[in-house]
């Protein structure tokens, strides 16, 4: 099987053939990447064989033409024999203070509703007070004594398998079918084999509707899907929004995500402003 034809960027090989795999992931030809790298043909075709090294400029300009991500520039530069362009740090490093500064004002304001701070592949990497009462309403609160996760918490596979919050949405199916196919979309844009994992992952989960599964529309239904959480007698409808950091020069901040979620109506909107209120005066 050539790199071409697999679903993520090809390891271990050389420049020439990351390029190649990753114009034809766009779709392009070589006149076409050429035409917005604004060098000649001729030039792509030699460093797609291997007959021509680029500079750094070069994989900068045709990164950019790619739409590559950081992380996957990097690898650009890499297999050209350069050291990375974008540094990847931690979100705790001093360097990211102020971001981190910013993404905890964000939670704070998302109160009395829940937000989540994730990655690129779902790891929870922050989460407010809303969203920690949330889940405990659905799952309940951990065993006492119980081992904290070994791991990251994935909100992904949380929202996929039954031992999670799965038996708790009542319309899971639609929610999780669209969920699924973001994924699908995160995996042919950033083509790494973490992405592509975590997709073939969910999709063997029992029960785990098809990406080519279609639910037809409602004539009545709403502006945008919303979760439907249901414990006992309590219904919670919620939508969410995802943002991202607008210009990031660092692998960690453009795979960040902050998810906000938003009341549907004011039955939801009301349970969450008593749990709030009951948190600050116990």
């Amino acid at each position: 099987m050539t790199p071409s034809e697999t679903g993520r960027a090809p390891a271990a090989v050389g420049f020439g053939a990351r390029l190649r795999w990753w114009r034809e992931r766009r779709g392009l030809s070589q006149l076409e990447l050429a035409g917005a790298a604004e060098t000649p043909q001729r030039h792509v075709s030699f460093l797609e064989s291997g007959r021509a090294a680029p500079s750094r400029e070069m994989i900068l300009r045709l990164a950019a033409a790619l739409d590559l991500p950081l992380r996957q520039q990097n690898a650009l530069f890499l297999a050209a024999g350069y050291a990375p362009a974008w540094r990847e740090s931690d979100l705790s490093a001093p360097a990211l203070a102020r971001v981190g500064g910013a993404l905890d004002y964000m939670l704070a304001q998302q109160e009395p509703y829940p937000a989540f701070v994730l990655d690129r592949r779902w790891n929870l990497l922050r989460a407010n007070a809303a969203a920690a009462r949330l889940t405990e309403f659905l799952t309940g609160p951990p065993p006492a004594g119980a081992a904290p996760p070994s791991g990251p918490v994935n909100l992904a596979m949380a929202l996929v398998s039954p031992d999670g919050l799965r038996p708790f949405i009542v319309n899971w199916e639609e929610v999780v079918l669209y969920f699924l196919r973001g994924v699908q979309a995160d995996a042919v844009f950033d083509g790494t084999p973490e992405t592509d994992a975590l997709l073939q992952q969910l999709l063997a989960v029992p029960g785990a509707p098809a990406l080519s599964r279609v639910l037809p529309p409602d004539e009545a239904q709403a502006p945008v899907l919303a979760v439907h959480f249901r414990r006992d007698e309590t219904s919670l409808r919620l939508f969410t929004t995802i943002a991202t950091l607008g210009t990031p020069h660092d692998v960690t901040l453009q795979e960040i995500r902050i998810e906000c979620f938003f009341p549907v109506d004011d039955a939801t909107a009301r349970i969450f402003q008593d749990w709030a209120a009951a948190g600050r005066s116990s």
